[in-house]
């Protein structure tokens, strides 16, 4: 297959990490991004990667011009991964407008943003591959995760929409509802703990930090295998070949145990209240009226 050019976002650690280094091992090229000194993205330099400070959280005429250096690199880009992203964690009475927005900023607004960056370059080559990384938190709430889930759920209707929008121009949209995996994501230098305010909330926060404190570094997903799949879903390859393309995948045990769960029990429910939700129309007559129609009766159900 032709070498491909990828973008991605969120370089420093977890899956934009692992990302750049299978992609650079199975011949690809890749621009490692992270927000700041870029520093931090030696390693990933040292093996081959270009590398290239990008806040996605900044004004979109400087994500603009920060892609547009990107392309300048090697003279196009084939893939972009949107992998930047971090957990506000805590109770949803607690989340300040400003923790919500902050973590909107990154999680949504930041992919958003750099994806609206590259769509032109996309649409004027007529291809181009837009990677989505999504979360089990992206499929059902989790107590703790309010802006967290909001900003994976907002996610979901942005790359649905934007996969409709711009399929005709030979763009490709994927989005991965990943679950726990090995990386530094719950590292207490990674997610932000909301200051608790409310007191009847406290053994419910002790729960989710003494959830947070044990569950990290003890996931049960190997992200390199997660990014493997992940990359042969793009190149249309290994596992992906011969099955259909998805827009949205689960990856891990415990993402697909909540997606069956949630939507196992939404189907009951549905269809235990069919008659009610379909009864929100206009009741129609149910009678014949007659009526003449240039001087013929007819009927009119």
């Amino acid at each position: 297959m032709t070498q491909l050019t990828w973008l991605v976002t969120g370089c420093s650690s977890g899956f934009g990490e692992a990302f750049v280094q299978r992609i650079l091992a199975r011949g690809d090229r890749a621009i490692a991004t992270a927000r700041g000194d870029v520093a931090r993205l030696v390693s990933l330099e040292d093996v081959g990667a270009a590398i290239l400070s990008l806040d996605v959280t900044a004004s979109q005429a400087g994500i603009n011009a920060k892609v547009e250096e990107a392309i300048a690199i090697y003279g196009g880009i084939d893939v972009l991964v949107n992998s930047a992203g971090y957990i506000e964690a805590g109770i949803a009475e607690e989340v300040t407008n400003e923790h919500f927005i902050a973590q909107l900023n990154t999680n949504t607004f930041g992919a958003l943003n750099v994806t609206r960056a590259l769509l032109p370059h996309f649409r004027e080559k007529k291809s181009g591959v837009i990677v989505w990384t999504g979360s089990l938190g992206g499929i059902a709430g989790e107590v703790g995760g309010a802006a967290y889930c909001a900003s994976k759920f907002a996610l979901e209707g942005i790359a649905e929409s934007l996969k409709l929008e711009t399929e005709a121009f030979g763009v490709r949209s994927h989005l991965f509802q990943i679950g726990h995996f090995r990386t530094k994501l719950l590292n207490s230098n990674n997610f932000k703990a909301v200051p608790r305010s409310v007191d009847v909330y406290k053994d419910i926060n002790d729960m989710i930090f003494d959830f947070l404190g044990q569950a990290d570094n003890n996931q049960p997903g190997d992200p390199d295998k997660a990014v493997n799949i992940m990359i042969d879903i793009v190149k249309k390859e290994g596992v992906a070949e011969g099955k259909t393309e998805p827009l949205r995948l689960p990856l891990g045990k415990d993402a697909l145990a909540t997606l069956r769960n949630k939507y196992t029990k939404y189907l009951d429910l549905v269809n235990e209240w069919e008659d009610v939700i379909t009864s929100t129309d206009y009741d129609v007559p149910d009678v014949k009226a007659s009526t003449t129609v240039q001087g013929h009766e007819a009927t009119v159900l």
